[in-house]
Parts: C-alpha cells; sequence; structure tokens
C-alpha cells in the first residue's frame, strides 16, 4: 500500500498563510539549474500549474519558464496533463510532478527498530523494510543495512533504478544514551560512542548519503509536507521509545551549536536540590513509549500494546490512563517553557503510536496548559502531527531530495 505523507486537510490552505513559502526566480545568465529547481518547488507546493501561472508566481518571464518545462520534460521530472478548455485563448496544459522521476531512501536508525523507506519523487512510500532487535549492536546493524539496501534495490523496476538519486539516514546522536534507564550495560552501549554513521553507510553505495538526528528529520517530514507548511514558528514534539523533538524558528529547521536545538527529552521536570543530592527526572522519564511498556510489563501484559490500539482497551487502558496523566503534564511543562523563551506561535506532537491515542494525548495536554500561568506570553496552539510513525523514515528521504532538487537546502538545514 502507498502511503501519502501529505495531509489532504491542508490541500486548501489559505494562499496568504503560505505566502513565505512561495519561491522567486531569477532570470540572469548562469541561472539555469536554480531556476528548474525553483519550478520545481513551485509545482511540490501548489500542485498542478500551467505555464502562465508558473510564471507568475515565479516571476520568471513565460519564455524562460517555457524552457525549464521543456527541459524537465524531457529528464523524465515533470508531467504534462490534458489540455483545461472553457477559456478564452489557448488551452492551458497543468504541469505535475512526475512520481516516477526520482526515487530517495530513508534509513530510520531507532533504539528498537531499524526502517528503510523507498519514497518518491512526490513524497510517497513505494516500499518498506523493517528490522526490529532490543537494541542496535553495531557488529551487526551496518550488515543489515546493506542487506536491505541491496533487496530494496533489487526490487525496484529496473528502468527506475537509475533515478535513485540519494541516501538519508536519521538516527539519535547519542544511540548509546540512557543505558541504565534501557538496561544496556556499558560496554554494548559505548560501542557507538566513536561510529560515523554517514560513513559506513557511504562506504556501502555511490549514491550521496546525508545524515540528521531522528526527531529533526521527523520535523523536516512536517515542515515540508505536513502543518509546518502553514505555521513559521513552533515546537515539535515526537513520542517513541523516547520522546524527543525539533525547533522550527521562520520556516528553518533550526539545529542549534550542536544539533540538539529542540531536545525535549532532556528538559528536567522539577527544580534541582543540593540537599536531594540527585538531578531531577527529564521529560523522557515520564512522556515516552518505554514508561508505557514499563507499565505494561509489571502488570503481565504485553508491552506491544504501547504501539497499537489495544493501549486504549482493557487491562491495559488503566495503565494507559496513569501514563498519559503524567506526559501531558510533563510535555506541557516543556510547551510552557519553550513558549516563554521562544514566543512559539504552535506546537505540534505527533510519535510512533496509534492515531487514536495520540488524540488523547494532546486533549491531555490542553487540559494541563491550563492549569498554567500565561500572564505576559500568548499560548500557542497545540496541533496533532500529520505524519506519525513513518516520520523520520520520510524525513531521512527528504534529506537527498532538497539537497538535489530543492532551491534552498536550507529551508530545513540551516544550523544543523
Amino acid at each position: 500500500m502507498l502511503d501519502d505523507p501529505i495531509d489532504p486537510s491542508l490541500a486548501d490552505e489559505d494562499e496568504e498563510a503560505i505566502e513565505w513559502l512561495r519561491p522567486r526566480g531569477s532570470n540572469q545568465v548562469g541561472m539555469s539549474q536554480f531556476n528548474e529547481r525553483i519550478v520545481l518547488q513551485a509545482v511540490r507546493l501548489n500542485g498542478s500549474m500551467a505555464k502562465a501561472d508558473l510564471a507568475r508566481l515565479t516571476k520568471l518571464s513565460t519564455q524562460t519558464v517555457s524552457l525549464i518545462i521543456n527541459r524537465l520534460l524531457e529528464g523524465g521530472l515533470v508531467l504534462k496533463l490534458a489540455p483545461q478548455r472553457g477559456k478564452v485563448g489557448q488551452p492551458s496544459v497543468p504541469i505535475v510532478l512526475n512520481p516516477d522521476g526520482a526515487f530517495f531512501i530513508g534509513i530510520k536508525i531507532g533504539r528498537r527498530s531499524l526502517d528503510l523507506l523507498l519514497v518518491d519523487f512526490v513524497g510517497k512510500v513505494r516500499d518498506r523494510a523493517s528490522v526490529s532487535y532490543a537494541f542496535p549492536e553495531s557488529d551487526t546493524l551496518f550488515g543489515v543495512i546493506e542487506q536491505q539496501l541491496k533487496a530494496m534495490c533489487a526490487r525496484l523496476d529496473p528502468q527506475w533504478v537509475a533515478r535513485l538519486s540519494g541516501i538519508g539516514i536519521a538516527a539519535p546522536l547519542a544511540l548509546g544514551g540512557w543505558q541504565r534507564l534501557l538496561g544496556i550495560a556499558p560496554q554494548q552501549a559505548n560501542q557507538w560512542d566513536n561510529i560515523d554513521i554517514r560513513a559506513r553507510v557511504q562506504a556501502m553505495t555511490a549514491l550521496p548519503v546525508e545524515f540528521s538526528k531522528d526527531t529533526a528529520a521527523a520535523c523536516v517530514a512536517e515542515l515540508v509536507a505536513g502543518r509546518g507548511r502553514s505555521i513559521q514558528s513552533y515546537l515539535y514534539v515526537f513520542v517513541d521509545t523516547f520522546v524527543g523533538g525539533g525547533l522550527v524558528l521562520d520556516s528553518h529547521l533550526h539545529g542549534g551549536l550542536h544539533g540538539n536545538a529542540g531536545a525535549v527529552g532532556s528538559i528536567p521536570l522539577g527544580l534541582a536540590r543540593r540537599e536531594a543530592r540527585a538531578a531531577p527526572e527529564q521529560l523522557l522519564s515520564a512522556a515516552s513509549l518505554f514508561n508505557l511498556e514499563q507499565l505494561f510489563t509489571a502488570s503481565g501484559l504485553d508491552e506491544g500494546a504501547a504501539n497499537d490500539g489495544r493501549a486504549l482497551q482493557e487491562p491495559w487502558l488503566t495503565h494507559t490512563s496513569a501514563w498519559l496523566d503524567d506526559a501531558a503534564r510533563a510535555i506541557a511543562l516543556a510547551i510552557v517553557s519553550a513558549t516563554c523563551l521562544l514566543d512559539l506561535e504552535g506546537v505540534i506532537i505527533d510519535g510512533s503510536i496509534d492515531r487514536l491515542l495520540l488524540e488523547k494525548l494532546l486533549a491531555a495536554v490542553e487540559k494541563s496548559l491550563d492549569y498554567y500561568n500565561w500572564e505576559g506570553v500568548l499560548r500557542p496552539i497545540a496541533l496533532a502531527g500529520t505524519i506519525g510513525s513513518d516520520a523520520r523514515g520520510i524525513g531521512a528521504a527528504l534529506l537527498p531530495l532538497y539537497a538535489n532538487f530543492g532551491p534552498d537546502r536550507d529551508l530545513f538545514l540551516k544550523n544543523l
């Protein structure tokens, strides 16, 4: 089944709401490749468009747009739709992206699973592979990645193999972190300390390889193909084995000096007290799926229910309700703190959880936000993410897509 990462409800966004995303071209000599990318971006963001509309939107001359479209048609990156008649003058011919124009592979390396997604030129998932494990062992994981890459390429129609344009990787920056919480032996966790994940994967392929922090990649997917198209500054929260996040400021993913901007999982949940001789717990200790799994395990229930609809059914529901209360209050604290510092427009919450459970979590967060004093600061809107569990893999695939075909790669890699 094909998965479309673009929320249909966003298709009718007000023109003014996405004005900041409108591309602008240049008619200067030597800008042909840049202008091609501008035209591709215009079609990607606005859907099918006639040449005249593209010229008006991009501020390029009609002749320049016509030449660009001819090159893109020849290169197989766009397609012509049936002419639209009924207006004065010659019928207009809408131009759309060719889904088979290029392909990208997104690799998500998680603490519990590995996902590989084959994504086409319009952002749809065309193939997938997943491998689960208790913890990613570096001695075997890269062999599995290489094996899965070869298998995925073998499944791709031979005529499209040449259109594979790049690989993106999404992984935690500290893959061996929080070993005590996970019950992982130090020597097992420390194996990741000096491993360059991007370089190891690059050695397997001639395709260019990009790398991003996993939750930042998920944030990229939401920024490019979800609600981020209409919200310019927001905190992104992604609930998985651990909870993490990303930060978008003025429509750019802000990575920070060390790539950890938006790392909500590390936010403390209380004041540090000298007499306690212990640091306060972090957000991830209350709002992660790992905590929900532990509640299920302690009661002799299948911990796998944390990732599906059983979490909202008895006998799991009692424990899920307790987790929702703790997680919502912890996330609300992070939202308040971030808003006071950054003056956010909104907060987007997503995760690798059942969509109904996400709705319950969002409602609980909204309720918890009601308990805070918002005097002196505007309360941000809180919204559910539109991508879901594939967000990290899709975001990883978008890295090479924008590197190869985007006019402004800085759109989501600023300072990362």
